[in-house]
């Protein structure tokens, strides 16, 4: 009998510490009353009282997560810059990423808001002072992106698409990396990153960026790496002659001046002293791809590749 009680007493504990770590994992906790606390990724706790059914979105990332989670039906406001899916282009706009018209969103009645680090200092405040349930995404790397899919399944209840989605992610990102794992550090080509250019000065990625993250995974190396954030390397042009890269690579979007970065990589006859030009590999990418930490960060790690390895590329299925 004794040990029957303590086999019962193990088992407790066993499944007492499983839903603890379960917790933990997610940033979860259930009240007393049946609400849920969630900690957002700024550290901020919310108590939700049900699941919401009025969804708002203030940053595009936000919006893809959102839509990759079968969420579009719920998503009953976004901004002017959320143009991905197509569908996301069609409903009610707040205004500006960095500019939402809070009256706007008071008009939507939204459930919850799904906001940025941008918006920590003022938006949010504004929001809470009215009584509008706000949780934050902030990631900053790949697998912090995991982590706001799966916030924002446990926040909409929607946890086996996030998890089925954040699988899908890794199995693509992994079938890159295991073609780049066993090349040498002279393989690796060297890429420069071309966020924008203007009055002849151009702006890089850092090594603590998305864009330098994806190259790294894609078998590349950022000349730039050893800068953070979006910086004007000192000596700019010269900078990036001394480098010698092997690959360069415009960020291009939409609206006017979209395509200056490629054109002045084309056309900056300084450049065409570097292995880059003379061998023609000047490539552009979509700025959405590198530039949002959401779903197709999955694509923009396969472009990438296709244009850092194409030899390599072709044995992706």
């Amino acid at each position: 009998m004794r040990s029957i009680v303590k086999l019962a007493m193990a088992m407790i504990m066993v499944i007492g510490i499983a839903l603890s770590a379960a917790a933990c994992s997610t940033g979860n906790s259930t009240t007393s009353n049946g609400s849920i606390q969630i900690t957002d990724q700024l550290g901020r706790t919310v108590t939700l009282n049900g699941t919401p059914q009025r969804i708002i979105s203030l940053a595009p990332a936000n919006t893809e997560i959102l839509f990759a989670l079968g969420l579009g039906d719920k998503v009953v406001g976004d901004t002017d810059y959320c143009n991905y899916p197509t569908e996301a282009q069609n409903v009610s706009k707040v205004g500006g990423f960095s500019t939402p018209s809070i009256e706007k969103i008071v008009e939507l009645e939204p459930d919850i808001v799904f906001a940025a680090p941008i918006h920590e200092a003022i938006t949010i405040p504004q929001l809470e002072n009215l009584e509008i349930k706000v949780i934050a995404l902030a990631p900053t790397t790949i697998n912090e992106t995991y982590d706001a899919i799966e916030l924002v399944g446990n926040v909409t209840g929607v946890q086996k698409a996030a998890d089925t989605l954040i699988k899908n992610m890794r199995t693509r990102i992994g079938a890159v990396t295991s073609l780049v794992a066993n090349l040498s550090d002279k393989e690796k080509q060297n890429v420069f990153y071309i966020v924008w250019v203007a009055n002849g000065l151009f702006t890089t990625a850092g090594g603590d960026t998305l864009p330098s993250q994806l190259i790294k995974l894609a078998g590349g190396k950022n000349i730039f790496d050893n800068l953070t954030g979006y910086p004007q390397p000192e000596g700019n042009l010269e900078a990036v002659l001394d480098r010698n890269p092997d690959i360069i690579i415009a960020s291009t979007g939409m609206g006017s001046g979209a395509d200056a970065p490629l054109n002045w990589a084309l056309n900056e006859s300084s450049l065409q002293v570097t292995n880059a030009s003379k061998e023609g590999k000047i490539f552009s990418i979509n700025t959405d791809l590198t530039g949002r930490f959401g779903p197709r960060i999955v694509d923009a790690v396969e472009e990438m590749f296709r244009l850092i390895h194409p030899d390599l590329a072709t044995k992706l299925k």
